[in-house]
């Protein structure tokens, strides 16, 4: 029977869906900005395409696990430190090969590409992320079309990073750029077109010029939310070529 055990860890939720039949391999979500995990429930376990996807990984015996990462979190060391506390305590818990998978969305992404860093050190295999939040700069200059948005939006930058509102800008400004990353582990992008989300493709296109440069190319493929299974299909298809090398 598939079960799932809801727990702590520095005041935040956590949930880990263990599989009925589990492969021993792990996949870590890092969700966008209405993300959430509750003392019993989740937005992957009430969103149906996300549900969808978390019993489609179960069902090909991934042990899947994350946290509400103190909810709208933009990549802040605090997240980042409670996502590398989290994977160390399910390693503990769980039997699972010590290099995991990741499936990050919207601002997830920025987590995952830190997590990502160090490749020689890392714990993780590939990334799988969906519509991603690459570039903090890009994505700050976008809201500032929008007055409504970027007022959001730097309120929760302050939040997340503990700064005054007048040092949002300087903190945009300090962001490690997208040429700064050195990773050369296997990505795969799905985005979708720009009209359906709010990160635009230059996000994806940026890092994938970038990883070009580094001679270590990605996959950028088209997300179509109404052909949900198609994503599905390919997100398995790219984590189990990603899992030959043990």
């Amino acid at each position: 029977m598939i079960h799932r055990r809801f727990f702590s860890l520095d005041t935040q939720w956590n949930v880990v869906h263990v599989p009925e039949r589990p492969n021993g391999f792990g996949v870590l979500v890092l969700g966008d900005k209405d993300h959430f995990v509750e003392s019993s429930t989740s937005l992957w376990i009430q969103h149906g395409g996300r549900s969808q996807l978390l019993q489609c990984l179960q069902d090909e015996g991934y042990t899947v696990f994350y946290s509400n990462l103190y909810g709208r979190h933009w990549g802040s060391p605090e997240a980042y430190h409670l996502a590398k506390q989290l994977y160390h305590l399910v390693m503990k818990q769980e039997i699972l090969n010590k290099r995991i998978h990741i499936l990050a969305e919207g601002m997830g992404a920025l987590l995952a590409l830190q997590l990502m860093e160090n490749d020689g050190n890392t714990f993780v295999r590939s990334a799988g992320l969906l519509n991603p939040c690459i570039d903090l700069h890009t994505h700050a200059e976008h809201e500032k079309n929008n007055k409504f948005f970027y007022k959001q939006f730097t309120k929760d930058l302050t939040q997340a990073y503990k700064v005054e509102r007048k040092q949002v800008s300087k903190l945009i400004k300090e962001y490690p750029s997208v040429t700064e990353l050195k990773s050369t582990l296997p990505v795969k992008i799905w985005t979708a077109p720009n009209a359906s989300t709010h990160y635009p493709i230059a996000h994806s296109k940026k890092y994938e010029l970038h990883r070009e440069e580094l001679h270590s190319p990605i996959m950028l493929s088209l997300y179509l939310p109404e052909k949900n299974y198609l994503f599905e299909r390919s997100l398995l298809q790219f984590y189990k070529q990603h899992e030959k090398v043990l």
